[in-house]
């Protein structure tokens, strides 16, 4: 068995914790979030998200972490070696293959939308420096356009398939660069100096929105309940919002697990990263809709809210310009910490079940979720008027990137979180699970059933729901 370099683990307790804060804190929380709480109504949709990441996320994320912890080697082997230890069949281990192409896959299309970010930190920051030449450094963002104007930026961009291209590959690039120096001198290092960052610049321009914008409708809207509204949909959105925010099913948290030194405890630790994570939603919240309904701008905008709304709404807000960057900084950081976790899943497979180096691994997997990639923003312009001779019409007819996305999150990340729920929930061996998550009698016992029957039951429900929607329907 080839061990995923064993030289190497996180130097501490906190940089696990950062490190896998960074990798749950992603574009699921700034950007999808505010989005479904927007659509769902707010109030309702929230709280029921808060009890379905406490009573299904953190179960499964201690889960993960513990075949990560036990195992200690790439997602694949971990699952066969806590199986093994657990007199289990290795058949298990295809569990961690699983999360492995999702991982893979997730890559493909993130990176795609994270250099989307990428333009609009570009489009803030030259409005932002043409206000300090004009020695207006605080003026509204993006002056002097209507919101149709604004609006048609995000069309021009999907417009540009070379600007697109280049988004794209700037970003992977940097993914495959912090991964490629390894869990020291890469992962930990990035996450210990991003996430700070990160947290300030959230904390920042929620104040800045408390400021200038609509805060008491905001909370309104965002704890007050109208469980009317809370349907079987709404329900469905939060369970799986709460496996997409915290990373589950993809077998990033096992990969990260591995790298734990002895003596963390487990519990409290999986709990700390449950509660930053939530947290780190709901100040997206706070941050997004004060600004949108300060403005009379609709919070139910759906996708379009970050990219088209958000955009239009710092037009008309005191140093709009400023914010307008910083915010789409805030997202680039969150989108970087999350993709280097992705990548990391099958670069560690490599490393540790093909006996690749850690460089090869790297460049292998991110040089194909690049390529992937290229085929999902194919869909995303108008290929047709570059190219007239229609040899790129079969990409711009195709929404590759929705397909790969809904494919994940509703098949992939469902049935991987599934298996892992069954695999502790059942499997594992109690002694070895007790010893390892370091838990108490009571919480273990709670943790097992929770693991064993409501999970599995909810995250059926995910997964059923996205092979035949007309169950809701």
């Amino acid at each position: 068995m080839h061990g995923i370099e064993k030289r190497e683990g996180w130097s501490s307790r906190s940089a696990f914790i950062l490190a896998a804060i960074g990798a749950a804190v992603g574009l699921g929380n700034i950007w999808r979030f505010p989005t479904l709480a927007g659509e769902s109504g707010g109030g309702a949709f929230v709280i029921f998200y808060i009890g379905c990441v406490f009573l299904l996320g953190l179960p499964l994320l201690l889960a993960e972490i513990f075949i990560g912890r036990a195992g200690q080697t790439d997602a694949v082997g971990s699952i066969r070696n806590v199986a093994a230890h657990s007199r289990a069949s290795s058949k298990w281990g295809w569990v961690g293959g699983l999360g492995a192409v999702a991982a893979f896959l997730v890559l493909s299309f993130y990176s795609v939308v994270a250099g989307w970010v990428l333009y609009y930190v570009g489009v803030f920051a030259g409005d932002f420096g043409s206000a300090l030449m004009a020695g207006e450094p605080f003026r509204g963002a993006l002056a002097g356009e209507n919101e149709a104007a604004i609006q048609q930026r995000l069309g021009d961009m999907f417009a540009n398939p070379g600007l697109m291209l280049g988004m794209h590959a700037v970003f992977m690039g940097l993914t495959l660069f912090i991964v490629g120096r390894g869990v020291h001198g890469g992962i930990e290092k990035a996450a210990t100096w991003l996430m700070p960052l990160f947290f300030v610049l959230l904390v920042g321009i929620v104040i800045y929105g408390a400021v200038v914008g609509d805060m008491t409708d905001t909370l309104a809207f965002l704890f007050t309940p109208d469980w009317s509204k809370l349907t079987p949909e709404v329900m469905n959105a939060a369970l799986g919002q709460a496996l997409f925010s915290l990373s589950l099913g993809i077998a990033g948290i096992i990969t990260y697990g591995s790298y734990i030194t002895e003596g963390t405890k487990l519990g409290s630790t999986a709990a700390l990263i449950a509660v930053a994570d939530t947290g780190v939603a709901l100040l997206a919240g706070l941050m997004i809709f004060p600004i949108v309904l300060s403005v009379g701008l609709d919070p139910a905008a759906g996708p379009t809210l970050v990219f088209q709304t958000l955009p239009f709404a710092f037009q008309s807000m005191p140093a709009g310009s400023l914010i307008g960057m910083l915010f789409f900084i805030l997202i680039f950081v969150a989108a970087i910490t999350s993709s280097i976790s992705i990548l990391e899943v099958p670069t560690a497979w490599g490393v540790g079940e093909r006996g690749w180096s850690r460089p090869k691994s790297t460049l292998i997997f991110g040089g194909a979720a690049f390529l992937v990639g290229i085929a999902c923003l194919l869909g995303y312009n108008v290929w047709k008027d570059v190219h007239p001779l229609g040899f790129w019409d079969i990409f711009a007819d195709l929404d590759i990137l929705d397909t790969v996305d809904g494919f994940t999150g509703k098949i992939m990340l469902p049935l991987g979180a599934f298996f892992v729920a069954v695999f502790v929930g059942w499997k594992a061996d109690r002694k070895m699970v007790a010893e390892t998550t370091g838990l108490s009698n009571g919480m273990l016992v709670l943790w097992r059933f929770l693991l064993a029957w409501l999970c599995p039951i909810a995250v059926a429900i995910i997964l059923l729901t996205g092979l035949f929607p007309a169950i809701l329907g």
